[in-house]
């Protein structure tokens, strides 16, 4: 194994030009060398992503261990250490974690910390290879897939199953049977054998929707991680059942959406929610469908000149919080299909990007006399339901990013429009 001092030494240095000096290393072997290169790529991508793990492996005692790092794609596909911490919060309570995809181990780590047992099950021989020298000893790693351990939970660990040394081996995978307060965690792969990307659920491995029914023989709480492209609609669909939605996101975009259900969901009067999270900014917007479906969104059917105007966060877009985030906080929408929302007097906790109209600005309604309001050349530029997208309407302006200022482009009562302001939140 590579002498971690030797990883130390070289944590900063630029892996391409590493790369191109083997001959400096002529102690590792080649398996050595792939493996260092590796771990000095995987700290320099993820040490904002998992601050934790990047501690370990720069501030080392004799009572931590590094963390190893995967290969490049894993890193790149992992839960960030702020969404897995989030997902932890969800299963309070309970007392043992299955993580039938435990890929990278970030999840299985931080779930596992306040979890009497765990069962980290990995297809990948090399990732659990990684998941044994960096998972707490109670973590029981399982070379298997989701569907055998599901479709087989009743059955012994077979003699080629490759098990944590640090349990007993006549521990096996049916011990999930005889343990209360059980989650399962999944995250199932978005690509395709050829690689490509997948949105649709039934198409991503392995499949929730087939294995859902053995997973709700096994486990009080289900927990599903879900891309933010997810139709989220099209997916509470097709999985029968009530599910808690959590849109996750980080600085104003969306992580990760989460599904989660349990035996008592449909008695809870949270049963069916959706929760809109910005874990960056910490605030919650937790609402159901039907307080959606029976909101009332005002329309801004005046002259917008002065006052501000609101831009609501990622998350609850994707949540889809059309109407009732501007009824909650009193806020008129600028057009039916345009989520912009305005108001004379200023609502400071709104939940995304508040802009104040510059003093003087009018409603503009032609793309071009706008540029005539300021004797400044940078801008940012913002469209929303807009005659065109943001791009094309700065070259049509002829203004370059910058500034403290924004150009909104929006549809107002039918009519494009754009604005001057400055952004104050």
């Amino acid at each position: 194994m590579v002498n971690h001092e030797l990883i130390l030494a070289h944590l900063q240095d630029q892996v391409a030009d590493l790369a191109l000096h083997r001959n400096r290393f002529a102690e590792l072997t080649d398996e050595e060398w792939l493996f260092f290169l590796q771990q000095i790529e995987g700290y320099q991508r993820t040490k904002d992503k998992l601050p934790t793990f990047a501690a370990l492996t720069t501030q080392l005692s004799p009572l931590t261990s590094p963390w190893w790092y995967p290969v490049r794609l894993s890193c790149e596909q992992c839960s960030s250490e702020a969404t897995a911490r989030y997902k932890a919060q969800l299963v309070v309570g309970q007392r043992h974690l299955i993580d039938l995809t435990g890929g990278a181990g970030v999840d299985t780590f931080f779930m596992s910390e306040q979890m009497e047992t765990v069962d980290y099950v990995e297809r990948d021989a090399e990732l659990c290879r990684l998941a044994r020298h960096n998972l707490p000893d109670k973590v029981r790693v399982h070379n298997k897939t989701a569907e055998a351990v599901l479709f087989n939970a009743n059955a012994n660990v077979n003699a080629n199953d490759n098990v944590n040394a640090n349990v007993n081996e006549n521990q096996t995978l049916n011990t999930i049977h005889q343990t209360p307060d059980t989650v399962i965690y999944i995250d199932p792969a978005r690509r395709d054998k050829n690689g490509g990307k997948v949105f649709r659920i039934e198409d991503c491995t392995p499949n929730v929707v087939e294995l859902l029914p053995q997973m709700r023989q096994i486990a009080d709480t289900i927990l599903i991680k879900f891309s933010p492209m997810l139709d989220i609609s099209a997916a509470l669909c097709r999985l029968d059942g009530s599910w808690q939605v959590h849109v996750v996101a980080v600085k104003n975009e969306v992580k990760e959406v989460i599904f989660n259900t349990n035996a008592n969901v449909n008695a809870n009067v949270n049963g069916g929610s959706i929760h809109a999270v910005d874990l960056e900014e910490g605030w919650r917007f937790e609402f159901t469908q039907e307080e959606e479906n029976n909101a009332i969104s005002q329309l801004a059917n005046y002259p917008i000149n002065q006052g501000y105007i609101y831009e609501p966060n990622a998350a609850i877009l994707k949540a889809g919080a059309y109407k009732l985030v501007g009824a909650r906080y009193g806020l008129n929408k600028l057009d039916t299909n345009t989520h912009l929302y305005h108001s004379e007097q200023f609502v400071q906790d709104f939940p995304g990007r508040i802009f104040k109209i510059a003093d003087g600005t009018r409603t503009v309604h032609t793309p071009y006399s706008i540029r005539e309001r300021s004797e400044r050349s940078k801008f940012n530029v913002l469209t929303r339901n807009y005659v065109m997208g943001a791009e094309e309407l700065k070259k049509k302006l002829k203004v370059q990013d910058g500034g403290n200022q924004f150009i909104i482009g929006a549809r107002h009562n039918g009519k494009p429009i754009m604005l001057l302001c400055d952004r104050i939140k």
